[in-house]
């Protein structure tokens, strides 16, 4: 019998102070990356998604961005021209 599945983890790369395109409030958001990767007999192997967004905190409103837009946002961060940064911390969700 061979156990396979999928699993999913939510790591937050960054918090920055952004304008809501929903709401409009000038608010913290979270920079987060959603990773699901393959799983052999519960152990993961490789990833097969990975998916990168904003989520203001003041409404809930998320927002896909591009690899690329996610790079950027993040050395602002870490370059202080759009919040501050924190390190990683990684949180499995179920998928």
């Amino acid at each position: 019998m061979i156990i396979f599945g999928t699993k999913g983890y939510l790591y937050q790369l960054a918090i920055l102070t952004l304008v809501c395109g929903r709401c409009g409030n000038p608010s913290a958001h979270t920079l987060r990356k959603r990773v699901t990767k393959f799983t052999l007999f519960f152990v993961p192997l490789f990833a097969i998604s990975t998916k990168y967004a904003t989520q203001c905190t003041f409404c809930g409103a998320e927002q896909q961005v591009t690899k690329e837009q996610a790079e950027h946002l993040q050395v602002q961060s870490v370059s202080g021209h759009g919040g501050h940064a924190h390190g990683q911390s990684q949180q499995p969700y179920q998928s």
